[in-house]
């Protein structure tokens, strides 16, 4: 199973141009696709899951050409928002019993197995009676998940999955969504590096609308390995050494900023050589289009 996305094109009225001319593939398994807040993502992801069209381009899941065939897409499509309502006093097993209503399992006693079962599977079946409104923010996470899986989907999409969740919490879906990951196409769309580089096989990083790299988390590395270096300086030094040097990344510790910059060779100047991550992947490719200490 593959999703085939060429040469897709958006711009919204206000002349904001969100997606400019991207290709995609995408095979089965977990694919992140990682950028910073405005950079398209949801935008691919709502065009994607049929919400809204696209200018030009084209989207294929296997055979189905999603664009122009939405419904079938729709029964085979899972996808848990950004943001999504819930009735606040409806329970979670009630609430679950009518989205499967909806996805056309008509048999009550098909359901009922249906629900039991996937609030097994998000660990919500102790919860079932509560109101939704009563669920923490991982709760709420993990029902949206179990909502996204009704009708057995080949496809599903999560955007911004893990924001605002504790690292308990964080870590208890990425077990989740690396269980649902072994049997699916799952797109992931994310700001934040460590969803990807935890959970994801594959990715992308997109930014103003395109896409600016497509690779395996170490193929990505391998890229900047070698290239990049830190130092420690006061922070009314940073303007002096961004003139000078390719500053892609800086932290505050301690009251010091520890700089990262990327440089073919050795800067010197008191740099010393680091083993390169994801992140100095995620923010090499960026900088190019925005300036990443800024966003």
């Amino acid at each position: 199973m593959e999703l085939l996305i060429k040469n897709l094109s958006k711009t919204y009225p206000n002349g904001v141009r969100a997606l400019n001319d991207i290709s995609l593939t995408i095979p089965h398994g977990m694919f992140g696709l990682l950028g910073p807040n405005g950079a398209g993502k949801s935008t691919l992801m709502r065009t994607i899951s049929t919400l809204q069209d696209a200018d030009s381009g084209s989207i294929m899941l296997d055979d189905i050409n999603v664009l122009e065939d939405k419904q079938t897409i729709r029964e085979r499509l899972g996808y848990l928002p950004q943001d999504f309502g819930l009735y606040p006093r409806i329970n979670a097993e009630v609430m679950l019993d009518h989205i499967a209503q909806m996805k056309g399992i008509g048999k009550k006693s098909e359901r009922k197995v249906l629900v039991e079962s996937l609030l097994q599977k998000v660990n919500l079946f102790k919860d079932r009676k509560k109101g939704l409104g009563t669920f923490s923010g991982g709760m709420r996470q993990r029902f949206g998940i179990a909502q996204a899986l009704v009708g057995n989907p080949s496809l599903i999409i999560v955007d911004e999955p893990t924001a605002g969740l504790d690292p308990s919490e964080r870590n208890r879906f990425y077990n989740l969504l690396s269980e649902i990951g072994e049997n699916t196409i799952v797109i992931l769309s994310t700001h934040i590096v460590e969803d990807v580089n935890t959970l994801c096989s594959n990715m992308a990083i997109i930014c103003q609308g395109e896409v600016l790299m497509q690779c395996k988390p170490k193929e990505g590395i391998a890229t900047v390995q070698g290239k990049i270096y830190k130092k420690a300086i006061n922070k009314d030094e940073l303007d002096s050494y961004r003139n000078d040097y390719q500053v892609i990344s800086t932290k505050l510790i301690e009251g010091r900023l520890s700089l990262r910059i990327q440089a073919d060779t050795d800067p010197g100047n008191g740099f010393e050589a680091t083993p390169a991550d994801l992140e100095d992947v995620y923010f090499s490719n960026i900088s190019k289009k925005v300036d990443p200490i800024t966003i």
